[in-house]
């Protein structure tokens, strides 16, 4: 093996092992991260859900407004305010 294919072998290696000790640290500095960023990945997926169906904000509006029955037209006054935000953000 001639010198330089040496060096290139020798540069390779500490190279490798640079870089399995960098994702060793990073696996370690992001775990403390992991389940808060799941519960975000979760409320984003939720609100991909929302936004491809708005009119289950109508319905739970109405499902509040049920269960309140003493406020029910200003919960209902506020439903239809949000459904009608929501159907000019999606217009967008």
């Amino acid at each position: 093996m001639s010198e330089k294919s040496a060096r290139l072998a020798d540069q390779r290696e500490r190279l490798v092992a640079l870089a399995a000790a960098q994702r060793t640290a990073l696996a370690h500095n992001i775990e403390p991260w992991r389940i808060p960023l799941a519960r975000v990945d979760q409320g984003l997926a939720v609100l991909r859900v929302i936004k491809r169906n708005p009119a289950w904000i109508v319905v739970s509006g109405v499902l509040l407004a049920a269960l309140l029955r003493g406020n029910s037209m200003k919960w209902l006054r506020r439903g239809w305010v949000a459904w009608q935000m929501l159907r000019g953000l999606r217009s967008r």
